[in-house]
């Protein structure tokens, strides 16, 4: 990538970076985005994909594999702190994951497929909106226009605070957690402060469901039979002095490296809901938010990434540990292989989804290589 290539693709992050929208709101980014890859000549530009989703086919006309390397349009509702002059300009907004500067990469792939085709096959470029709620890969591949890019294999990657800049750190088999939000409310009866015996009080229902929903999940090493429960929310009744409370919610996030764990996980956590609730005579209710699939690597991608890396001369490791944050890129491996790897952002680096994380622009042109590289190796 040439000097100017690099500042001009650095200045479109930034105005990516300013202009931030929420999952399931990213009109104004698809838009902009799909004005861009129109511009790089793309075959087809497909929109409006499981919402704001967006496609760019890059088609040789020639038999071969259908390539897909995706990346995420949404923001975050966190107020960004930061005294850099791009800092977003959307109040309780921001892109404090990093999405910004994954498009960017994605749409520096662009840049060079126009410059040269693939020789077989198709690549299909994917900006997938709403991956921070878990909807967005779900409702993208759900969509009819899917059915006209289904890929053979799909990559993505996700740059991580912690591992060296510009590092790569993939895994066979299991790469992201299961995770899902689960809502548990305990029903009773309210009654006046002074006559507590005239009502039906989920206190003691409360204070004992979160004690077991803590030591149902204790977390531990992240192998197949890991599970961890964190309770992330609370309330019991209304903020008030003379009312005995009626009501008390609880929300806790469930996380397992398998699906099959977590649904032993919900089993046991349910069971336990329902037994604090009959303890005291409460109505129990549970329902599920932010539901995550586990994401599993196969094995053949994972080996195609490694041998781009080599290529690009890119530091590279295998490792058997997966993430233990979660990821709705695992939807695309239902009809394609696939591979997530990790890109570092740096040792020091502000952590993901901290007010004050930005993404670091050195990363672009590392992400885009290792993503040319897989490319060119699949579809010559």
């Amino acid at each position: 990538m040439t000097p100017e290539t690099c500042a001009r693709l650095t200045r479109l992050r930034h105005e990516l970076h300013e202009y931030p929208e929420l999952s399931g709101q990213e009109r104004e980014t698809a838009a902009r985005v799909a004005t861009l890859l129109q511009g790089y000549g793309a075959d087809q530009v497909l929109t409006g994909l499981g919402g704001h989703g967006v496609a760019a086919v890059f088609d040789s006309g020639h038999a071969g594999p259908t390539v897909g390397i995706r990346c995420e349009l949404d923001g975050l509702p966190i107020q960004e702190l930061s005294s850099k002059p791009y800092v977003s300009k959307v109040p309780g907004k921001g892109h404090l994951c990093g999405h910004d500067g994954h498009m960017t990469m994605v749409l520096g792939v662009a840049e060079e497929l126009a410059r040269q085709q693939p020789a077989k096959g198709r690549v299909v470029l994917i900006f997938q909106p709403a991956e921070e709620t878990g909807q967005g890969a779900i409702a993208f591949r759900a969509d009819p226009k899917f059915d006209q890019i289904a890929p053979d294999y799909v990559f993505s990657l996700h740059n991580l605070p912690g591992l060296a800049l510009g590092t790569v750190e993939l895994c066979k088999g299991p790469a992201n957690c299961a995770s899902r939000g689960m809502k548990i409310e305990l029903t009773g009866k309210t009654s006046h402060a002074a006559a507590p015996q005239d009502g039906v009080s989920p206190a003691r229902a409360m204070s004992h469901l979160m004690v077991k929903l803590a030591d149902l999940g204790s977390g531990g090493a992240l192998d197949a039979d890991f599970a961890l429960t964190t309770v992330t929310h609370a309330r019991l009744g209304e903020p008030t002095f003379g009312v005995a409370p009626g009501l008390a919610q609880i929300w806790v996030t469930l996380r397992t490296v398998s699906d099959a764990r977590m649904e032993s996980l919900i089993a046991g956590a349910e069971a336990l809901a329902k037994q604090a609730a009959a303890m005291d005579g409460l109505d129990v209710s549970v329902s599920y938010d932010d539901v995550f699939e586990a994401c599993t690597n196969d094995e053949q991608a994972v080996q195609t990434i490694v041998t781009a890396c080599a290529e690009r001369a890119v530091p590279c490791e295998l490792t058997v540990v997966p993430q233990k944050f979660s990821e709705d890129f695992g939807q695309f491996g239902k009809g394609a292989k696939t591979a997530m790897f990790w890109l570092g952002a740096g040792v020091d680096h502000s952590q993901l989804h901290n007010p004050d994380y930005d993404f670091p622009d050195a990363l672009i042109p590392v992400g885009m290589d290792v993503f040319v590289a897989a490319i060119r190796s699949l579809t010559g």
